[in-house]
């Protein structure tokens, strides 16, 4: 159902929303609503355009809300209607905050976020192309997470895709978390060693605060205690352009503590716009048997380097810890539901190796070395083993590299010269 359109400047909007199971395997029972924005040259609003969806980065990421056509958006527009889905928990598809935890038991809430995977966006994807966009094959652009469910896609509906692009986000399609935190936190440690290379004096910066925080009584704006593995955890920011010096500037005003500090790291580590980023992040690695078990934590307490009172200081990145759901007011109602999704260890199966392995819908993948989040080595296994998958591996970009100009062109320009996408019908 379109429920407005409208214009922003340079593309011509409609607002869809659609009803969906929650449950994909029950599809007589609760349903959620599903939105998502078509987006389209208003010169070429009656053409005939190719769709291309776009699988934004999370898990718990809403589409982007776009002011203007410029970087990959620009460049879609040319030939496309861009779709920018909110995955089901986001956004205006049925968000999921504390209020909804909140009504929830422990077990109640666990089975709800279960339904909020890669594998009920795909269908909920599926869905939308098959009863709103006409059932025409589609592409898709998927960043960071958006591989992830690329790869989701590729295992369950391949049928319904005419190209996929990657940005930053080849999982491993034998997921196992702890691996994954094995592979990353050396990463991690080496963005420390650049940030403290360009802003030595940080080292003495980030000694005395922590030292202060370790008083215990430092409150941010909403009350909650700021601890140090709280600011530690700010180092999530150093996988992006320009995250070490988002950094360097936050330190620079801290001494003291003054409220634009301590505003600055509220908003910077509260989860308040995206709780499931934080609740799902380690669900992400649940397929098949085998509990994920807070792999993170487990990971970080075999590297006494990135200990509270270690010094220099060392950030951490995208890893979720259980103190979160303690310490985090935004997070404290997930606590329950993500400890039983922890120990949880039956998980359905994310993908299909063997389709994968036969997969003829072309893929091109940018994968880059220096990632902090998706490690480059694990991305090229997964290549080797998806069919018709070309990678380019670059160290010119950090993990945000899809919002410069040449990735987007650069991917399209790994498929046409093999021949372009599969034609859709």
């Amino acid at each position: 159902m379109i429920t407005a359109t409208y214009v922003i400047p340079g593309m011509r909007v409609r607002d869809h929303v659609e009803r969906v199971p929650l449950d994909w395997s029950d599809p007589g029972g609760p349903t959620i609503e599903v939105f998502a924005r078509e987006l389209v040259d208003p010169a070429r609003d009656r053409d005939d355009l190719p769709c291309l969806l776009f699988l934004q980065g999370g898990p718990g990421g809403k589409g982007p809300r776009p002011v203007g056509t410029s970087g990959w958006l620009g460049q879609a527009l040319q030939n496309h209607r861009v779709v920018l889905l909110d995955q089901r928990g986001t956004g205006r598809s049925s968000r999921i905050d504390g209020r909804t935890m909140s009504a929830l038991t422990a077990e109640q809430g666990a089975a709800y976020l279960a339904h909020f995977r890669a594998d009920s966006i795909v269908a909920d994807a599926e869905h939308l192309r098959t009863t709103v966009f006409g059932g025409r094959r589609w592409s898709t652009l998927g960043q960071s997470y958006g591989g992830f469910l690329t790869l989701t896609y590729l295992s369950r509906a391949p049928q319904g895709l005419t190209a996929c692009y990657v940005a930053g986000g080849l999982p491993s399609i034998d997921p196992d978390a702890a691996e994954v935190y094995r592979r990353t936190y050396p990463r991690v440690a080496a963005k420390n060693a650049e940030f403290y290379r360009r802003y030595p004096h940080h080292a003495e910066t980030t000694a005395r605060l922590a030292d202060r925080l370790a008083e215990g009584d430092v409150l941010l704006p909403d009350g909650d205690v700021l601890t140090v593995r709280r600011l530690q955890s700010l180092g999530i920011d150093f996988g992006m352009k320009p995250g070490y010096e988002r950094m360097h500037w936050l330190l620079d005003e801290s001494d003291g503590l003054p409220d634009t500090f301590l505003h600055q790291v509220l908003a910077r580590s509260s989860y308040a716009d995206n709780p499931l980023f934080a609740a799902l992040q380690e669900s992400i690695y649940g397929s098949g048997p085998g509990a994920t078990a807070w792999a993170a934590q487990a990971e970080r307490e075999r590297h006494p380097a990135f200990a509270e009172d270690a010094r220099p200081l060392l950030f951490t990145g995208e890893m979720m810890y259980p103190w979160m759901f303690e310490e985090i007011r935004v997070l404290r109602p997930f606590r329950g539901a993500v400890e039983l999704l922890a120990a949880r260890d039956d998980w359905p199966p994310l993908y299909d190796t063997d389709r994968l392995a036969a997969n003829d819908v072309p893929v091109a993948a940018a994968v880059y070395f220096d990632d902090m989040y998706v490690d480059s080595g694990l991305q090229l296994q997964t290549a080797a083993r998806v069919g018709n998958t070309q990678t380019w591996v670059t160290n010119e970009y950090e993990h945000d590299g899809i919002g410069d100009d040449r990735v987007f062109a650069r991917l399209t320009e790994l498929v046409r010269r093999q021949g372009g996408g599969i034609t859709g019908e």
